[in-house]
């Protein structure tokens, strides 16, 4: 018989209704979310795979108290309930994409036009006033489709956004260096870069295409026009989830023109409306284990996500070495309580995946008696961040987790959690 671990609330993956639930693990470790809908039936599905300690991972968490969350999501709009501020908001500035992908959470290629750019900069002014000076996601659709995208990025950061990130396919970067000159040129700290794998077939599965040389060529321009590059591929069993120690070899070799991978686990909202076998499932456990055996990175050097609920994600921090070798500079053991605010994760989030300005490379790097001012131009100018972001779907949303998000997005004057603005039914089982 499963033990409970802790209980908290859930949303029938059916009709939505807010519904009590609670994490069970078995004899093997394993952890689920069990939940039951009185119209629907019984739900359970695997969150933690038991590849490490699983109160170890999340002991600095709160569980839900009495009745917090019975009106979550439905009323989301960041309610006095929500725990953190925000630190990344996304603001989608079109639905027309230049592909069909199989997985998206926003379900871009949508036929419509485009919001005007002055209710767009509408928008930016709003998120500045209700959330101080976020990181501004612009995203889609494909945002790189608007001509205009270099104003919107200068108008963020004139407006009072702390930094800009582009969340893109790459595909116009790759083909219009003009257009990714203007963007760099207006102030765009961060491409957050759709990159799956190593191979072709990845893309032909994922993406419907061969996508492997655009995506190179996308990263050769913004790392020529200085903007970081943060690598973000979706991880589905089966299809990448074996590729993840070529891309990382890949990656160390692209330092300092990328500087980050950002995994994220597929979740099935959007446009994958039915609800997957369990063995579909790829948990976050899963992901660290996978990395660590195929990249030979120790385990230990993955943290619990700093501002969010630690099954949220996890981040690390690495030196290269010119031995394209990974140092581990992040350890769990002196960590595990770090809890950041926004501000400070922010801030992370910036000195990991922008670009450090050009400066003198000191004689000394990486030598036995490299001195501080040396260590931290190796920091800056040669380190990869792994970091991995666990979205929730209508099956494994946890309100407990939906409580401490700090990536929200703007929608009709309202600020929400990423996972509450993107839930979507699965339909009849």
């Amino acid at each position: 018989m499963a033990d409970i671990i802790r209980k908290t609330r859930s949303v029938c993956p059916v009709c939505l209704e807010n519904i009590s639930a609670q994490l069970t693990r078995d004899n093997d470790g394993r952890v689920y979310l069990e939940k039951e809908c009185d119209k629907h039936g019984q739900f359970r599905v695997p969150i933690w795979r038991g590849k490490m300690d699983f109160e170890s991972w999340v002991q600095y968490s709160t569980p839900l108290e009495g009745r917090d969350g019975c009106s979550c999501p439905q009323n989301c709009g960041i309610c006095p309930e929500h725990e953190v501020e925000s630190c990344c908001v996304l603001l989608e500035v079109t639905r027309r994409c230049n592909l069909r992908c199989k997985f998206c959470f926003a379900e871009g290629g949508v036929e419509e036009s485009d919001l005007s750019l002055e209710v767009l900069k509408e928008s930016i002014d709003d998120i500045v006033r209700q959330c101080g000076q976020p990181l501004l996601q612009l995203s889609g659709g494909e945002p790189t489709l608007r001509d205009d995208l270099p104003e919107l990025v200068r108008y963020a950061k004139e407006a009072g956004c702390s930094y800009v990130q582009i969340n893109t396919n790459g595909i116009r970067l790759a083909e219009d260096e003009n257009f990714a000159k203007k963007l760099a040129e207006a102030g765009n700290d961060i491409i957050f870069l759709q990159f799956d794998g190593t191979t072709d077939e990845i893309y032909e599965a994922l993406r419907g295409k061969p996508m492997l040389e655009t995506k190179l060529k996308a990263i050769e321009v913004c790392s020529n026009l200085r903007m970081g590059v943060t690598l973000v591929p979706t991880v589905v069993r089966g299809i990448n989830d074996q590729n993840l120690g070529e891309l990382i070899t890949l990656a160390k070799s692209l330092v300092p023109g990328v500087s980050g991978i950002h995994f994220q686990p597929v979740s099935y909202f959007g446009r994958y409306p039915d609800i997957p076998e369990e063995e579909q499932r790829y948990t976050l456990d899963q992901l660290m284990c996978d990395i660590s055996d195929q990249a030979s990175i120790p385990m230990e050097s993955f943290m619990p996500s700093r501002c969010d609920h630690p099954l949220c994600g996890f981040h690390g921090n690495y030196l290269v070495t010119p031995a394209k070798e990974l140092r581990p500079l992040s350890s769990i053991t002196h960590s595990a309580k770090s809890r950041g605010c926004a501000k400070d994760n922010r801030e992370y989030v910036a000195r990991n995946w922008k670009r450090a300005p050009e400066e003198t490379r000191p004689e000394n790097i990486f030598d036995e008696e490299m001195d501080f001012d040396a260590f931290l131009y190796c920091i800056r100018h040669s380190s990869l961040t792994l970091s991995a972001m666990a979205f929730q779907d209508a099956m494994n949303l946890n309100i407990e987790r939906l409580h401490r998000c700090s990536l929200h997005v703007y929608s009709d004057g309202k600020v929400k959690p990423f996972c509450a603005n993107y839930l979507t039914s699965m339909g009849e089982v």
